[in-house]
């Protein structure tokens, strides 16, 4: 599953892999929350090749979780 995180005051987003089952996606929507609501100070995410990612929850602008199968379109086409 795709995970794209937006920081406050960074240009860009930090885009993440992970392993895409229901399991994980669960834990990872209650890291997200606890990170949000101020009961952890750093989110921790590993993504699909091991890597571990520290993010700062004071930063966190928005999170957004998606699949990996989701159709991808580029261009005009319908």
């Amino acid at each position: 599953m795709d995970i794209r995180i937006g920081i406050t005051q960074a240009p860009r987003e930090i885009a993440v892999e992970v392993e895409d089952n229901a399991k994980a996606r669960e834990a990872l929507k209650k890291s997200v929350d606890a990170a949000l609501k101020g009961e952890t100070t750093t989110l921790w995410i590993t993504d699909k090749k091991g890597k571990d990612i520290a993010i700062p929850s004071a930063k966190i602008a928005y999170v957004e979780i998606g699949s990996t199968d989701a159709e991808r379109r580029i261009g005009f086409g319908d």
